[in-house]
Order: structure tokens, then C-alpha cells, then sequence
């Protein structure tokens, strides 16, 4: 685990290749198809070296939701254990990893119908509008959801719709979930120095700049589902730190220099997320800096292995 830039995806390739293993990808960016630059996809040749799992699972105009990935992660880790291989689960979407770990509270699975109902109430209202409405129905979850936070907004009135039940009242039910099937050491990686990892979020997208991301996300916008839809700034896939942003500036709302700010600023505010997330878990996780703490960290591993 640990904050966007920190160096996950190369630990977990040597892991990988050292002790027989396969990586479970955990990042709600890398399930969309399309999504490889900006999203830093683990490229064919990082591919070919050790079996990637969890990649490519839905185009970028559908929703992917975290308990489809607990299920699908939980099969794909169950299949690595049953070839004698080592799953090394990797990534930065807090939410996936606490819903394959520990399960998420039971509440109505999503309804394309409803959803296709709120989006063009939000379409005809604007989604302020429906963040006052759930204000009304939940104020808990109201005060934790952003008004621009179309995704949790629309998740909370439709689970709200569907059962007359507030989102804040199923998640604070206990979860329902089989025991995860291997035991776990959870390490979350990231430079002490915060000002290190700031420095290596802006060199990362300067180099995602320079491999061509800006074309990456004309071809997303070419696509002709995405064309099509109403409001694709909504979608999940588009709202992905660094694709938001591009998507402004191909719409000449910022200039080359005013979208690269906004794009790292909002990859270190999503560094600052997962971070305080995971300082959430306490003792559940050993911290390591992955460069002045690399002995430490691999024998953390080597003897949990043992």
C-alpha cells in the first residue's frame, strides 16, 4: 500500500519475481481499459515479467464498483494460492482494499436503472441540487460527500431509493464476509520527507506528459460512447486524478501551463487522501520508507514468508 508516486508497482514486480509471484492490482484507475499513461499501467514488458491481475476489467464509459472488485480480486487470489504462487497485492485505492480484506457493509447493489434516473435529474437540476436533497435524507452522509462528488452522491440516493434506508446507516452494519483466504502483512511505502514524494508526483507527470498522455486522453475522447454521453466529466474513469484535468484543458478551460498545476496539485491532494487513510488502519500496517528503510522492509517480508 501507499500514496500515489511512492514506488509501489517496481517493489512489487522485484517482489514478484524474487518469491514466485503474481501481482493483484488495487487501484480503481487501472480497472478501465484505456487508461494506461495517466493511470500508470504496468506497461507490456513489466506485463511479461510476472502475471498481472485486476487490469482492463470494464471500458471508461462503465462503473466498476468496489464490491465487484472484492469479489473478483478474492477469485483472482484464491486462483494464484491454488497454482502455489504468492499474491502481492498492490496499489492505492484504500476503498479496494478494505472491502477484499474486510468486507463491505451489506446495502442494495447498484441498479443501472435508478442511476440512469438520478444522472438526468442531476443533468436537469445540476448535482448541488441532489447533494441538498440527500442533505435531507442523511445528513451524515452529506457532511462526508462533497457537493462535487457526483459518484458518492449518486451512491448514496440510490441505495437511499432503493431500501428507505440512509448510506450511513449500512455502512455503520457489520460486514458480512468469509475470512480472507491466506494470512496478510499489510506495508504501506512512502518517503518520510513529504516534500520527496511532492517532488516525485511532478517529475512522474512530466514524464506521463512527455510519453504522450495528452494523446492518451484525445483517444478517450474520440471514442464514440464517450461522445455520446451526457455528462462524461461524471464518470468514474474520467474522474481520475490527472484525466479530469486533461479533459478541462482539451476544453480550453485552462491553458498547458494552468492544467499541468492543477493535475499534480490534484495528485497530491490524492497522495494526502491515501495517506491519511491508511495512518486510519493504525497498527494494522508497518510504514516504511521504501529507500532509507529497504533492509528493514525486506525483512519484514522475509520473515513473514518464513
Amino acid at each position: 500500500m501507499g500514496p500515489t508516486a511512492s514506488g509501489k508497482t517496481a517493489l512489487a514486480l522485484e517482489w514478484a519475481e524474487r518469491f514466485g509471484g503474481e501481482i493483484v492490482s488495487v487501484d480503481s484507475a487501472l480497472v478501465y481499459r484505456g487508461l494506461d499513461i495517466g493511470a500508470a499501467k504496468p506497461d507490456a514488458t513489466e506485463r511479461a515479467r510476472v502475471p498481472h491481475h485486476m487490469l482492463d476489467l470494464r471500458d471508461p464509459w462503465q462503473t466498476y464498483s468496489a464490491a465487484e472488485f472484492a469479489a473478483d480480486a478474492r477469485a483472482a487470489v484464491e486462483a494464484i494460492l491454488a497454482r502455489g504462487r504468492l499474491p502481492i497485492l498492490a496499489g492505492g485505492t484504500g476503498l479496494y482494499f478494505a472491502a477484499l480484506l474486510e468486507g463491505l457493509s451489506p446495502m442494495p447493489p447498484a441498479d443501472p436503472a435508478m442511476r440512469a434516473r438520478i444522472t438526468a435529474e442531476a443533468t436537469a437540476r445540476g448535482w448541488p441540487a441532489l447533494h441538498a436533497e440527500l442533505a435531507g435524507i442523511d445528513p451524515d452522509a452529506a457532511a462526508r460527500i462533497k457537493p462535487g462528488d457526483p459518484q458518492r452522491i449518486q451512491r448514496a440516493l440510490e441505495v437511499h431509493r432503493l431500501s428507505g434506508i440512509p448510506i450511513s446507516d449500512w455502512q455503520r452494519r457489520v460486514p458480512e464476509t468469509p475470512p480472507f483466504p491466506a494470512d496478510v502483512l499489510s506495508l504501506a511505502i512512502a518517503p518520510a520527507d513529504r516534500g520527496e514524494l511532492h517532488q516525485r508526483i511532478a517529475a512522474r507527470f512530466d514524464a506521463m506528459l512527455a510519453a504522450g498522455f495528452l494523446d492518451e486522453v484525445r483517444a478517450l475522447r474520440a471514442m464514440p460512447a464517450l461522445r455520446a454521453h451526457p455528462a462524461p466529466l461524471d464518470l468514474p474513469a474520467i474522474r481520475a486524478v490527472g484525466y479530469r484535468q486533461a479533459w478541462d484543458h482539451l476544453d480550453g478551460r485552462c491553458d498547458a501551463e494552468g492544467f499541468r498545476e492543477r493535475a499534480v496539485a490534484a495528485t497530491r491532494q490524492l497522495a494526502k487522501r491515501q495517506i491519511t487513510w491508511l495512518r486510519g488502519r493504525g497498527d494494522a500496517v508497518r510504514w516504511f520508507d521504501p529507500a532509507a528503510q529497504r533492509g528493514a522492509l525486506d525483512d519484514a517480508v522475509g520473515q513473514f514468508l518464513a
